[in-house]
C-alpha cells in the first residue's frame, strides 16, 4: 500500500514538473528562462509595454482625453483606425487560408494555414483590446448586441460578427492547443468540427469586413469623395481578402528568418511554392480591386476633387495599389519570391494607408482645424500591437503552429 501511494505521489509530482517546465518554461528551469528573457528585443519590447501600461492607466483613471485627440468632429482615433479598421482586414488571413485548405481541397497550402488562423485568431482579439481601451464605458459592450440598437443597425452586425468569428477561430486555433497539452479526445471533437467552423468563418467573416465598410455608408458628407462611394462595402471586403494574403506572405518570411529554429523542414521546404502561390492569388484580388475602385469613382463622379491637395494624397494610395499587382505578377512570371515579398509589402502598406485615409485622415475633411497622430495614442498603439507580437511568439515558440506534432505527423487537419 505505501509503494502505490509512493508512485501516485511520484506521477504528480512528475505531472507538476512536466506542466511548470514543458508547457510554462518551454523545457527550461525557472532560471534558465528568465536568463534567457535578457534579450535586446525583448528590453526594448518591455519598455514599449510599459510605457503604454502606464498610459492605458492614465486612460482608466483620468478618461479619454488624457491619451487620444478624439473629439466630437473627430470620433475616430488612432486606436480604432489601427486596431479595429486596419487590424480587421489582416486578420482575413485565417479565413481566407482555411477557405482554401478545409473547402477547395488546396492542401499545398496546409503548412500554412495553422499560422494564418493564428494571426487571424490574434487580430481578431486585439482589436477588441482596442475596442475595449477606446470604448468611454468599457463594461457595456454587449449593448450594441443586446440593448442599445436593433438588428437593422450596422454596429448591431458588427459586433455580433466580431464576437462570434473570435469564438470560432479560438475554437478553430485550439486543435493546436490540445495537441500541445496532451488532450487528445478533445482534439479529435475538433477535428470533428473543422468544415463546419470553416463554413461559419467564411459567413461571419465576409459579412464582418463587408459591415466595417457598410459603416461610412452613412456618413457621405463627413468622409472625402475620393474614399466614400457605395462600393464601400465591395471595396472593404474586396480588399481584406488581399491583405489577409499578403499577411500571410510577410510573417511567413520573418518566421523563415526569425523563428526558423521553431518550423519543420515540411513547413519551410514548402514556404517558397506557397509564398508563390498565395501571391498569384493576392494579384487577381488586386487587379479586381483596383478595377472597383475605379469604378465607384467613376459612378460617384467624383474625379474633379483629384486637382486637391487630397486629390494629390488619393494617387499616392491609388498607385501603390496598382504597382502591387502588377508587382506581383511580375514576380509570379519570374518566381521570384524575394519580389512577391516585396509586392506584398507594397499592399500591406497600401491597405494601411486605405483604412487610415478612410476612417481618419479624411474624415470630416471639411474641417479648418484636424488633429492627427496624438503621441500618447500613438505609444498605447505601438504598445498593444508589441504586446501583440509577443504572444504570437510565445505561443509559436510552444505550440505546434510552424511544425507538425510529433505525435500527429501525417495526421493534417
Amino acid at each position: 500500500m505505501t509503494e502505490i501511494i509512493e508512485v501516485e505521489n511520484l506521477r504528480k509530482t512528475e505531472t507538476t514538473d512536466y506542466w511548470i517546465n514543458e508547457i510554462l518554461f518551454n523545457r527550461l528551469t525557472i532560471k534558465e528562462y528568465i536568463r534567457s528573457l535578457i534579450t535586446p528585443f525583448n528590453m526594448i519590447a518591455g519598455l514599449i509595454v510599459l510605457a503604454g501600461l502606464y498610459f492605458i492607466f492614465l486612460r482608466f483613471t483620468q478618461g479619454l482625453g488624457s491619451i487620444t485627440d478624439s473629439s466630437n468632429t473627430q470620433p475616430w482615433g488612432l486606436l480604432l483606425s489601427v486596431g479595429l479598421f486596419t487590424g480587421v482586414p489582416f486578420s482575413a488571413a485565417g479565413f481566407v487560408l482555411g477557405t482554401a485548405v478545409y473547402i477547395f481541397g488546396l492542401k499545398k497550402y496546409q503548412p500554412v494555414v495553422t499560422n494564418a488562423i493564428l494571426l487571424g485568431l490574434l487580430g481578431y482579439l486585439f482589436a477588441v483590446i482596442f475596442l475595449m481601451i477606446d470604448l468611454g464605458r468599457p463594461w457595456r459592450i454587449y449593448y450594441p448586441m443586446m440593448i442599445s440598437f436593433g438588428p437593422a443597425s450596422v454596429m448591431f452586425l458588427v459586433a455580433w460578427h466580431v464576437a462570434l468569428y473570435l469564438s470560432v477561430q479560438a475554437m478553430e486555433f485550439s486543435s493546436s492547443v490540445f495537441e500541445w497539452l496532451g488532450l487528445r479526445n478533445f482534439r479529435k471533437i475538433i477535428l470533428g468540427m473543422t468544415l463546419a467552423l470553416t463554413v461559419a468563418g467564411i459567413m461571419l467573416s465576409t459579412l464582418h469586413q463587408s459591415a466595417l465598410g457598410a459603416m461610412f455608408l452613412l456618413a457621405p458628407g463627413k468622409v472625402h469623395p475620393l474614399w466614400w462611394t457605395s462600393y464601400l462595402p465591395w471595396l472593404f471586403f474586396v480588399s481584406s481578402l488581399a491583405a489577409g494574403l499578403v499577411y500571410v506572405v510577410l510573417v511567413g518570411k520573418l518566421t523563415q528568418v526569425f523563428m526558423k529554429d521553431k518550423a519543420d523542414s515540411r513547413y519551410l521546404s514548402n514556404l517558397d511554392g506557397i509564398t508563390l502561390g498565395i501571391g498569384k492569388a493576392a494579384a487577381m484580388i488586386l487587379f479586381t480591386y483596383v478595377g472597383l475602385r475605379l469604378a465607384a469613382i467613376t459612378y460617384e463622379n467624383s474625379w474633379g476633387y483629384l486637382n486637391s491637395p487630397y486629390g494629390l494624397w488619393f494617387l499616392i494610395e491609388f498607385s501603390l495599389f496598382a504597382i502591387a499587382p502588377l508587382l506581383l505578377f511580375y514576380a509570379i512570371q519570374r518566381k521570384n519570391v524575394g519580389l512577391v515579398q516585396v509586392g506584398a509589402l507594397v499592399t500591406m502598406v497600401a491597405i494601411i494607408l486605405n483604412r487610415l485615409n478612410t476612417v481618419y485622415i479624411t474624415f470630416n475633411w471639411q474641417f479648418p482645424h484636424h488633429e492627427l497622430f496624438y503621441w500618447k495614442e500613438v505609444i498605447v498603439v505601438i504598445a498593444v500591437l508589441t504586446i501583440e507580437i509577443l504572444l504570437y511568439r510565445w505561443i509559436v515558440n510552444r505550440m505546434p503552429v510552424l511544425r507538425q506534432h510529433p505525435d500527429y505527423i501525417g495526421d493534417e487537419h
